[in-house]
């Protein structure tokens, strides 16, 4: 392992020439055309006023566990939905990807014996980027459904037509959902004196059930001993602390949560902790990596089969020029086919720099199929595969993965082939509800999840 040379904090500059709006001076991918300019300045003064969904100590004290997790003090969960949708905004589908998370984290901790930092793709993740702008269904030419923060996913002309009002649906949207995930934690919902809360009735019968509970009944005698120990009972292991993320994507919406706060310098985004560059907005020119480069929130970005190494180098200087601890996770995600090949020469020239960066696996992306009958799916052993390989590779090359990047849910889906039940094609029609990408369900996060330990605490 190289030794970082992160600088101290007091080091870290502002941005040079930098302003929230800087961005639109660079070319924009992936942003929606909106045919009514006064309802597009209409939606963005709204936003503006409206109070942020997070807090500047919040995003502050998430980028002290980043640095922590590169430095192999904690490990990095992230995880939730591909694409979040209004409709999906109710308290039992939260609590339950919430409880995932948990569990998942459970056996994290657990097995890893670190800390974890758990953070959900959720609470904002509304937008979703395209291959295409726009989409043909029997001779019909459409904008393409850019995420429920942009157009409805319906295919009819109203439908399909970009709406700046959606943008302030989704402040709404991801107000309630980070406020009930708050009211949950905040009462005890992530208490280990009861793990067995977190359980969904779904999964009684899974072939995993039993040595989860193994693994509930060993933490509730460790936490007995402890108090027994101390003589009082461990405050602390009442509540977890949870973070929101999601993918930067729509520059308009993410520009007007940008605030300056009091006693702080420089401008935070406050529409979430954790924003991150996907693959296809990551042109170092372009108007996303402008305007990431700016705010003090901690940022990811993520690498595929087709990063070169000089190009990400230069990436890494233009997003993190004083390698600040905290500031940067690369989120690299190549396939199973591929990740032997293309990653260990992009591992071997960050490892050159001795910067501090933390680095993620997404097994999911790049291991996307679109069956005959045109239905998209990810099979779990190319997602296992791709996760084995990742920590294999990292350990190959001196340096450390710490954190992993699922799509995941709580629902009882089939949309991912194989896992502990062992879905097949036939069983993907039973449950398939994703508008955009396949997804995870419990069991198969659980065994990932397991597998983690397996390979990180060998």
């Amino acid at each position: 392992m190289s030794k970082s040379h992160s600088s101290p904090v007091a080091a870290v500059r502002p941005a040079p020439g930098w302003r929230p709006d800087s961005w639109t001076g660079r070319p924009a991918s992936q942003q929606p055309t909106y045919p009514d300019g006064r309802a597009l300045e209409h939606a963005l003064a709204q936003l503006r006023a409206l109070p942020p969904l997070v807090t500047s100590w919040e995003i502050l004290a998430l980028k002290q566990q980043i640095a922590e997790a590169a430095a192999g003090r904690r490990f990095l969960l992230q995880g939730g939905d591909c694409a979040e949708n209004f409709a999906d905004c109710r308290s039992d589908i939260i609590a339950d990807r919430l409880k995932v998370l948990l569990q998942m984290s459970l056996v994290l901790v657990h097995g890893l014996q670190l800390p974890v930092v758990r953070v959900g793709r959720f609470a904002g993740q509304y937008a979703k980027p395209r291959s295409t702008d726009t989409e043909v269904r029997d001779g019909v030419v459409l904008p393409s459904y850019r995420g429920d923060l942009v157009n409805d996913v319906a295919f009819d002309a109203a439908s399909r037509t970009p709406d700046p009002a959606r943008m302030v649906e989704g402040h709404a949207r991801s107000a309630l959902t980070i406020n009930f995930v708050r009211a949950l934690i905040d009462g005890g919902f992530a208490d280990l004196h009861h793990p067995e809360y977190w359980d969904l009735s779904w999964v009684r019968h899974s072939p995993l059930e039993a040595e989860y509970h193994r693994l509930v009944e060993s933490i509730g005698r460790s936490v007995r001993f402890m108090e027994t120990l101390v003589g009082e009972s461990i405050g602390s292991l009442n509540r977890a602390e949870f973070y929101t993320s999601h993918e930067a994507l729509l520059l308009h919406y993410e520009q007007a949560l940008t605030r300056e706060v009091p006693r702080q310098w420089g401008w935070f985004n406050l529409g979430t902790h954790f924003p991150w560059i996907g693959m296809r907005t990551a042109d170092l020119d372009g108007a996303h990596v402008e305007y990431m480069r700016g705010i003090r929130n901690p940022v990811a970005v993520k690498i595929g089969p087709s990063t070169g190494a000089d190009a990400l180098l230069r990436l890494l200087d233009v997003l993190d020029p004083d390698d600040e601890p905290g500031r940067l996770t690369l989120i690299h995600r190549m396939g199973a086919a591929h990740i032997e090949s293309r990653l260990p020469p992009l591992l071997r020239a960050v490892r050159g720099t001795g910067r501090g960066l933390l680095w993620s696996c997404d097994p999911m992306h790049g291991n996307t199929e679109t069956l005959g009958n045109g239905v998209k799916t990810r099979r779990f052993d190319n997602i296992r595969k791709e996760l084995e390989s990742a920590f294999d590779l990292h350990g190959e090359a001196g340096t450390r993965l710490g954190g992993v990047h699922l799509e995941l849910t709580g629902d009882n889906v089939t949309e991912c082939m194989g896992g502990a039940r062992d879905l097949s094609e036939t069983d993907l029609a039973r449950a398939y509800r994703s508008s955009v990408d396949p997804r995870l369900n419990y069991e198969q996060a659980l065994e990932l999840a397991m597998l983690i330990v397996r390979k990180r605490g060998a």
